[in-house]
């Protein structure tokens, strides 16, 4: 199994040549992070995620987090160890505002630092993304006691926080939730109901776990109307803020999952715990989407790291693996190493490509949510906030898809190897396959782009940003023949998804069910247009940089312009077929399927 090596070089040059974060760096409250120290930065948290966290990553799949029967979690071999260094360097704590200890460092470069923790160890690295939403969620609605209470504890990673969303009756309808809140003449409020599919709900790593609960009051409104959130710690605090005596919470089991098993998935109980209502009562689901929001992103970001990862496999593997003849242009290479055949090229070149141009669009995204928040000007903070709207489900789905059918073909590269889990190429297919399952299905996230996105302003969110791609044109013409085929291929294909979105925007408003029936296609159709887009911007902004690297980025985005962009155009169909055909077939003509 080969080591993990950090893609330091490619963040930074992402950073600076895609995102433009000189620009972002000299947003008020940005002065001590410039490109040359965050450089350095990306650099250090390399170096700690390949030295510590990657460690972890092979006792965490053979050795997954065990329940003890006095209901506390002993976690896989290292993972305790490792966690108490992420906290004492300070890695997971950059993002967030000094006022509560953070590093105060924009968004986007916790992101990338995110990818490279992700990239050592998926499973290990769950318990830091899931605080950083419950941080985020206490940052927009927490009380001004409770930001002082809870967050510099949990920005320095001491305390780790969860959210608890889904019941065994209530999965991605959170609306059907039953966990009871009652009211006490304290002002607190006993929870009780039961949690599934909790990550890091008990664990044994930080001294403190804050649950974030969506929980219902007696007498509110059904469904999402009805819903609260509050805060339920694993122990009360004493008036000091010392921790107190244990909560009426416990974990009463742990999954048995396909991957992941370094991360504690539990199934919790709440028996009259005491919570701590965050915000206005029924507010819960504005503060569950603050929660969502930043954790799709991540889950996108967990499909780039899962897939460097298992392409750093892959690679040296074909480099190591010496089998038959190898057809190559202008001969023969006998005893070849595989990677000399052209079909483990075109499976290389295929992650290398899409690895590059999903971490792009996840930079880009991140980018664009430190617009949002921090430019001076109104104006553009508007726009960023559309943008982010817009690219959120896209992130999340290509990223996880695409983490699927990626870390698939390094499992592919390895041959019947792959198959055998002693090699590891397995356990990265495995434990990317739960990202486009959580935090909002992949096919929610295309409803999410067709319901709720491409209508913002009537449209013209989206039709701005099309133009926004078109913009390239310009520079694709004039940088020379060898951009030539990446400037048509993508020219066509900006074209065709012009047409589908305006199917979609006229479609939309009268007949959605024939809309959402074509939403994944379309997502997919979309996707793969921004992601040529971010890579003939890079290659664009390589050509007068080194000639290697210039190359490199010129190869990648004309492989993919010319290899994988033209698929954009196949979803189209699919896209605008409507719901006829989907709906066509009862439940037991469907079963008349299998059983003739």
């Amino acid at each position: 199994m080969s080591d993990y090596r950090p893609p330091v070089s490619d963040l930074a040059f992402i950073l600076e040549h895609i995102v433009g974060y000189d620009e972002i760096s000299q947003f008020p409250g940005f002065e001590h992070a410039d490109l040359d120290t965050v450089t350095g930065l990306l650099s250090e948290a390399g170096d700690f995620a390949a030295e510590v966290i990657a460690p972890t990553n092979r006792a965490g799949d053979t050795h997954g987090a065990v329940r003890n029967p006095d209901a506390t979690v002993t976690t896989s071999p290292g993972f305790k160890e490792a966690y108490a260094k992420l906290v004492e360097a300070g890695w997971a704590s950059l993002p967030f505002p000094e006022e509560f200890d953070g590093g105060g460092f924009p968004a986007v470069v916790g992101l990338a630092i995110q990818e490279m923790l992700l990239g050592a160890n998926m499973a290990f690295s769950l318990a830091p993304l899931l605080t950083q939403g419950a941080i985020d969620a206490l940052l927009h609605y927490g009380s001004a006691e409770q930001k002082a209470l809870y967050l510099p504890h949990m920005v320095s990673g001491e305390w780790s926080g969860t959210m608890n969303l889904t019941e065994p009756q209530a999965g991605s309808d959170v609306g059907a939730l039953v966990t009871k809140a009652v009211p006490r003449d304290d002002g607190t409020f006993g929870i009780t109901g039961q949690k599934i599919f909790i990550t890091y709900g008990e664990h044994d790593m930080a001294e403190q776990i804050v649950h974030l609960v969506l929980a219902r009051t007696p007498g509110a409104p059904e469904g999402t109307a009805g819903i609260s959130c509050f805060i339920v710690p694993k122990f009360l605090l004493n008036e000091d803020e010392s921790l107190g005596e244990r909560n009426g919470v416990k974990v009463l089991s742990i999954e048995h999952k396909m991957g992941i098993h370094g991360s504690p998935t539990c199934v919790m109980e709440y028996d009259d715990a005491t919570g701590y209502l965050i915000g206005d009562l029924n507010k819960g689901m504005r503060i569950m989407f603050v929660m969502m929001n930043s954790a799709r992103l991540s889950v996108g970001n967990q499909g780039v790291a899962l897939s460097e990862r298992a392409y750093q496999q892959s690679l040296a593997y074909a480099q190591e693996r010496h089998q038959g003849a190898a057809v190559v242009p202008g001969g023969i290479v006998p005893d070849a190493p595989i990677i000399d055949h052209p079909d483990v090229r075109r499976m290389l070149m295929t992650q290398k490509s899409f690895i590059t141009a999903l971490r792009s669009l996840m930079l880009y995204n991140a980018g664009e949510t430190d617009r949002s928040v921090h430019h001076p000007d109104p104006d553009v903070r508007a726009r960023a906030t559309e943008v982010v709207a817009l690219l959120t489900p896209i992130c999340k789905s290509m990223g996880t898809d695409l983490g699927n059918e990626l870390t698939s073909l390094a499992l592919q590269i390895h041959g019947g190897m792959g198959f055998i889990e002693e090699t590891g190429a397995a356990q990265h297919y495995r434990d990317v396959r739960i990202a486009a399952i959580y935090e909002g299905t992949n096919g929610i996230q295309a409803a999410d782009l067709i319901g709720r996105k491409l209508g913002v302003r009537g449209g013209a969110s989206v039709i701005e940003f099309l133009a926004q791609l078109r913009e390239l044109d310009g520079e694709l013409a004039g940088a020379g023949e060898e951009f030539a085929s990446i400037r048509s291929n993508f020219i066509e294909q900006l074209d065709k998804l012009q047409q589908t979105t305006n199917w979609m925007l006229r479609t939309g408003a009268g007949d959605p069910a024939a809309a959402l029936s074509g939403s994944s296609p379309y997502l997919r159709q979309f996707g793969l247009v921004v992601l040529a887009w971010l890579l003939a911007k890079g290659a664009l902004a390589a050509a007068p940089l080194d000639p290697s690297v210039a190359e490199t980025r010129l190869v990648l985005a004309r492989f993919f312009a010319e290899q994988q962009l033209p698929a954009a155009s196949g979803f189209a169909a699919a896209a605008t077929a409507g719901a006829t055909d989907l709906f066509a077939l009862d439940a037991g003509q469907f079963a008349d399927l299998v059983s003739r």
